[in-house]
């Protein structure tokens, strides 16, 4: 059976790895890939929109940077935190997706000669993220805690 995808069903669909059944290291392996996918997009940010960690500002408009910078620095910092995670790791999947074609793909076929392993990785650690949730240390976590389990046992 199918379901339409929506951005509400996206951000209530139960969290897989904040689920007791998941291992303790699964649980917390889970936790550090989407902080530090989520820091590293942060500081892609950053670059873009204030120029630091060695970057140039564009700011913000209707460029490429200028509208990848809040994005990835607003959607960054929502990934660390695990607040509406789901969608903006979705969406930041997209992001990185197009980012990817775009800058890097016209350059050579494969990400190691275009330097595009960056946006590859990122691109699917957020799909990964979008599809199993944010973990148990998130601000969604704690949101969603004390509703009643909609995982069927």
């Amino acid at each position: 059976m199918l379901h339409s995808l929506h951005v509400h069903n996206l951000s209530n669909m139960p969290d897989q790895y904040a689920h007791q059944s998941a291992s303790t290291p699964a649980r917390w392996a889970h936790v550090l890939l989407r902080i530090f996918a989520g820091a590293v997009l942060w500081q892609h940010g950053a670059q873009k929109l204030f120029g630091m960690f060695g970057g140039h500002a564009s700011g913000i408009g209707f460029t490429l940077s200028g509208v990848a910078g809040p994005l990835e620095f607003i959607g960054g910092l929502l990934i660390i935190t695990g607040l509406f995670t789901r969608p903006v790791a979705f969406i930041l999947s997209g992001e990185m997706a197009v980012a990817y074609f775009l800058m890097h793909s016209p350059r050579a076929f494969w990400p190691v000669e275009n330097h595009g392993e960056v946006p590859v990785l990122l691109c699917f650690a957020f799909l990964y993220i979008a599809a199993t949730g944010a973990g148990i240390f998130s601000i969604d976590h704690l949101r969603h805690r004390n509703r009643p389990s909609s995982i069927m046992s």
